[in-house]
């Protein structure tokens, strides 16, 4: 009972933690003052690490079905591994550098009007997949967290029920992250 206590105690600490540290990095107008060239790649590190969250989920829930449990553990794990590397990576490149504004042609870091009408009303659509994708990311974190917790306390039936709601959610994170890197790459900061 004490350990599940705990457990649920680091989950709701992290599923608060890790939303709030990514927002003020997100949103925060002072950046760390890094120069380091490697970081501009980190946007598409991470929609790498995306596909492949993607195609280990895909993989996991395979194994699952065909009852081949060490390797949904496997994939899952590998999963949940990317996972952390991909806000590790994403908190590096937002507390460092400026978030790209879609439509930005010239890269002042302004979508100025010219530029918002050339890009019309694709910046909706991209938009809309960006916000999706940030809003269910943050919802992910914590049936993650849970799936993961009932597997290794071995609570299966608590573990299918959850992963039945978090493993859509995820892949739609995975997805959509590779989405918005590919609709927004032209617009990063160089």
């Amino acid at each position: 009972m004490k350990d599940s206590k705990v457990a649920l105690l680091v989950i709701v600490l992290l599923s608060v933690a890790v939303p709030g540290l990514i927002g003020v990095f997100l949103f925060s107008p002072y950046k760390i003052s890094a120069d380091y060239v490697w970081l501009k790649d980190i946007p598409a590190f991470n929609a790498f690490v995306n596909s492949f969250t993607a195609i280990f989920l895909l993989m996991g829930k395979r194994y699952a079905r065909q009852g081949e449990i060490l390797w949904h553990k496997f994939f899952m794990s590998f999963a949940l591994t990317l996972g952390i590397i991909f806000v590790l990576a994403y908190s590096i490149y937002h507390s460092t550098s400026p978030s790209a504004v879609y439509g930005d042609a010239n890269l002042n870091g302004i979508l100025e009007h010219g530029e918002e009408v050339r890009i019309g009303n694709l910046r909706y659509f991209y938009l809309t997949v960006l916000l999706s994708h940030i809003g269910m990311s943050f919802v992910v974190i914590p049936f993650v967290l849970f799936a993961f917790y009932y597997a290794i306390a071995g609570e299966i039936e608590k573990h299918k029920k959850t992963v039945k709601y978090t493993w859509p959610i995820w892949m739609f994170v995975s997805v959509t992250g590779v989405l918005v890197y590919f609709l927004a790459s032209p617009y990063y900061p160089q």
